[in-house]
């Protein structure tokens, strides 16, 4: 196991990260870190931090991740491991944000721009720019009622081009809706 070490206080507040799920460390000390009021429990080392949790997501002052493995646990409870590089800052003002849908598991989530996964294409906007975007797009990808006013063959081709409309440029649904009429 790595060697532990102190990290200041607060660190971790208005931050966004992307945790990986693992499988439960095997640590020589059971002594953790830090053991939050919500019962999360915290092991930080030279390298990353490890996240025994029951809840993920939005945290106080931070956006935390999960991402689901190959990991199977009936617990409610999932470790996840993080680099200190996969913190990035956060805040409310800044547009720090992109859009990334997933067509083939017809998800969509969001990303930071200092990820490595950004494009330098897709357009960056404010949490809330970026919550309400995904909201409109995770309804194109569940509903149909929003089609019937449109002339197409394959409905998954017309989502997938109206919902990259709304990635990468700042038009609204309405004009996207408008263009493709």
């Amino acid at each position: 196991m790595e060697e532990k070490f102190q990290l200041p206080a607060g660190f971790f507040k208005n931050t966004f990260c992307v945790f990986e799920e693992i499988l439960p460390p095997n640590f020589t000390d059971k002594k953790f870190d830090y053991i939050s009021k919500s019962g999360s429990s915290y092991y930080f080392t030279k390298q990353g931090m490890y996240r025994h949790s029951n809840h993920w997501g939005r945290l106080a002052k931070s956006k935390w991740r999960l991402i689901s493995s190959d990991v199977t646990s009936e617990s409610k409870y999932k470790w996840g491991y993080a680099t200190w590089e996969s913190f990035y800052p956060d805040n409310s003002i800044d547009k720090l944000y992109f859009i990334q849908p997933d067509f083939t598991n017809n998800t969509v989530n969001y990303q930071h721009k200092n990820a490595p996964q950004f494009d330098n294409k897709a357009v960056l906007r404010t949490s809330f720019e970026t919550a309400k975007k995904i909201k409109q797009i995770r309804n194109l990808m569940n509903l149909t009622s929003w089609a019937k006013y449109f002339e197409y063959e394959d409905i998954n081709e017309l989502r997938k081009k109206i919902i990259l409309e709304l990635v990468y440029t700042n038009k609204s649904l309405e004009e996207i809706k408008r263009e493709f009429q």
